[in-house]
């Protein structure tokens, strides 16, 4: 987390209280036994992956997930001891921070087997190592052919323990259910073949909070919710979801004040030109902040508990909004931007809408220099 002043005009706030709230929603609809892996990658989607993940370790979580080398390490040097599993590809030149810092890798490539193997080959116990299996998402993973010889030909190091294969589904949100079934299929016919051979997987999973829901039968021994734990999902809308609190709230405050005349412009390239004597609030977030230039002259803002329509082409560190239509506005005011306010609310899937994304993106995005401030309500 970045150092910050006593005063941050722009800020997100974490509601721990929502967090604990979404992780107690969502294990009701695991099946018994089913372990999970929380997903704290890209900076536990933009919520601060430290605080985070000590809070689900907290409340029982016994590992969690994210993406890469560097994001393990900096879990464990916050003082994490918990299993953290290493989603996302291994580079021969990681292995030793690999091992030095107790991370579970999982294997996608074939041709890091042989340095992992020697680079464990005299440790007192076998490392713990899951193996991705690729059944339709076409990025990483062994393709089927791949993985049954691997384990029928022994390829398998004395010095790996096979603690875990899984999968990734890549249409679980889809309209149709036929391709995640395809997909379940080849994993289920892989796995009894890996079965047939004595091997015994203690972790099994290939499902993230979306196919939990839909497809309970894809939650096998574990499952990785990610989105949920933060109060959002991209279901399609003939799938019940949980009951979800989102977790984080976005707020600014107005920097300055000024009058437009008719025919002045707003921002670089003219995009806004009044069309009346307008009021504009400048606001000191901008797209480096995650306040994506896809938003610019669309969706708007809370300011007195009304929206205020954002105008102009949004900067790097500033946004401008009308505030011709609210009363009162002055210098300091708070602004919501992800959150409540009065009676109005904005989620990041409204952000998500007008800029023609994702919430996952939304909340992602939001930047390194807006410090996180953490509670429970």
């Amino acid at each position: 987390m970045p150092t910050t002043s006593t005063f941050s005009p722009t800020c997100a706030t974490i509601d721990l209280t929502a967090l604990a709230y979404n992780l107690s929603q969502f294990r009701r609809i695991l099946v018994p036994g089913c372990h999970l892996a929380a997903v704290v990658k890209a900076n536990a989607y933009g919520h601060g992956a430290v605080e985070t993940a000590k809070a689900l370790i907290r409340h029982g979580v016994a590992r969690v997930a994210v993406v890469s080398i560097d994001e393990g390490i900096a879990l464990r040097q916050a003082g994490i001891n918990a299993p953290i599993i290493v989603l996302g590809p291994l580079f021969q030149e990681q292995i030793q921070d690999l091992l030095a810092h107790q991370l579970t890798p999982v294997l996608s490539d074939r041709s890091v087997l042989p340095a992992l193997a020697r680079a464990t080959a005299l440790l007192p116990i076998p490392y713990p190592i899951h193996i991705k299996l690729d059944t339709g998402m076409g990025r990483l993973g062994l393709a089927e052919e791949e993985l049954i010889s691997l384990i029928e030909s022994n390829g398998l190091p004395a010095s790996l323990q096979l603690e875990g294969l899984m999968t990734h589904l890549a249409d679980t949100d889809g309209e149709r259910t036929d391709y995640t079934e395809e997909q379940l299929v080849r994993f289920n016919r892989t796995l009894k073949i890996i079965m047939a051979r004595g091997l015994r997987i203690p972790l099994i999973h290939a499902t993230n909070s979306g196919g939990a829901v839909r497809f309970p039968r894809a939650q096998f021994t574990m499952v990785r919710p990610g989105i949920m734990l933060y109060g959002y999902h991209t279901l399609p809308p003939s799938v019940p979801a949980p009951n979800l609190r989102p977790v984080l709230s976005l707020r600014t405050c107005v920097a300055q004040l000024r009058i437009i005349p008719a025919g002045g412009s707003v921002s670089y390239n003219r995009t806004f030109v009044a069309k009346q004597p307008t009021r504009i609030a400048v606001l000191p977030i901008g797209y480096a902040d995650g306040f994506t230039r896809r938003l610019s002259n669309r969706g708007h803002v809370l300011i007195h508990g009304r929206p205020a329509p954002v105008v102009g082409t949004v900067c790097m560190d500033m946004v401008m909004v009308d505030v011709t239509a609210i009363p009162g506005v002055m210098v300091g005011d708070d602004v919501v931007v992800i959150g409540r306010q009065g009676q109005e609310e904005i989620s990041a899937n409204d952000l998500a809408a007008w800029a023609d994304t994702i919430p996952y993106e939304v909340l992602c995005g939001i930047g390194p220099r807006v410090p996180r401030l953490y509670h429970a309500s």
